[in-house]
């Protein structure tokens, strides 16, 4: 817990000075004030996540950080793909030949690829390996994980965040892959929530009417079985949750920790940053929606965060390919704080 605890603490408050002068800065532009709505809002806030403006030159370099783990609830036919898809995925994100890498290489990030928990051993030069366990156990049996494996799990997932951080990248975003992760994330949710299955269970990589019932009923024995503690995210994490999302939630307090903006992707990823914000509810702040897929209870996870999505493009994919598509608003707002010219500078008259 040292590594968690230490994380936390060093989690900061926005730089209300660097806002001010952001927002100052905004209002001076050539346009009328607020004119350009909630990307002037993200060019504040990143003054804001940053403790610096003009906004520094770091924001430029992204790392989309894709966590793979497989999970145990698939043994109730909660997925419409087998479980061989993960480290098979994970390899296609190695060799650059998903839409995550595509998206990412649009928007000039780095794709990273880390296995918090596949049942598969796979092993490539540029695979970041912190494996806890080889996948979960069956949560409608009994517990996912331990409360220690689920720590493990956090601390693993904040030291890759502190590592990205310290070699210079400026923003990292959330992905995720792991055949079934979308069942232990509604689970998550609906003990956070308080909402039962039917709120919470959506139909993931597409099962059918039978699936989408094994889903809930799934979600529902989990729950039951295991009694998590919605107040305290640890348990629930350990009890209903799985590897890769524990270790999303630990690079989320990492990235805050370390005062770097985090694109969250869609359902599980923003579960993941979900816990993370119950752990450390000044996560918050360094947290930025990419979009809200169609993935049922997303809508819902953010807004138990306060969060508001920036695109709404009907995804359902994960990956980190929603955070991809979100990047570019990123350099824009940095880019209409520095290149455009004032009323001053212009000779443009004030309204």
């Amino acid at each position: 817990m040292e590594r968690l605890e230490h994380a936390i603490g060093r989690i900061r408050p926005l730089d209300e000075e660097a806002m001010a002068k952001a927002r100052d800065r905004l209002d001076r532009l050539t346009k009328p004030p607020g004119s350009l709505g909630r990307l002037e809002e993200l060019a504040v806030r990143l003054a804001g996540m940053s403790g610096s403006f003009p906004l520094p030159g770091r924001l430029a370099r992204k790392a989309i950080v894709v966590m793979a783990g497989d999970h145990g609830v698939c043994e109730e036919g909660v997925s419409a793909f087998p479980q061989e898809v993960t480290p098979q995925m994970v390899r296609n994100f190695l060799a650059g030949g998903a839409v995550v890498n595509v998206l990412a290489g649009q928007a000039g990030a780095d794709v990273v690829c880390v296995d918090m928990g596949m049942k598969a051993d796979v092993r490539h030069e540029r695979l970041r390996v912190c494996k806890v366990k080889n996948g979960t156990d069956n949560m409608t049996k009994g517990p996912a994980m331990s409360r220690e494996e689920a720590v493990r799990s956090v601390e693993a997932g904040i030291a890759v965040a502190e590592e990205l951080a310290q070699a210079g990248y400026g923003v990292l975003a959330t992905g995720e892959m792991g055949i079934g992760n979308t069942t232990p994330s509604a689970a998550m949710l609906a003990v956070f929530a308080g909402a039962d299955a039917e709120e919470t269970v959506g139909r993931g990589t597409g099962v059918d009417d039978a699936g989408l019932a094994r889903k809930r009923d799934a979600v529902r024995r989990a729950i039951a079985a295991n009694r998590p503690d919605g107040g305290d995210a640890l348990d629930v994490l350990a009890k209903v949750g799985g590897l890769e999302i524990a270790g999303l939630a630990g690079l989320a307090i990492g990235a805050a920790a370390s005062g770097v903006p985090l694109v969250i992707d869609g359902f599980i990823s923003t579960v993941a940053a979900l816990a993370a914000c119950r752990l450390a509810p000044g996560v918050k702040h360094y947290l930025i929606a990419s979009h809200l897929s169609d993935e049922k209870g997303h809508r819902l996870a953010l807004e138990l965060i306060g969060l508001s999505p920036m695109l709404h493009l009907s995804m359902r994919l994960g990956e980190g390919t929603g955070a991809a598509l979100a990047m570019p608003l990123i350099d824009a707002a940095k880019a209409v704080t520095e290149r455009m010219a004032t009323f001053e500078s212009a000779g443009v008259s004030r309204a």
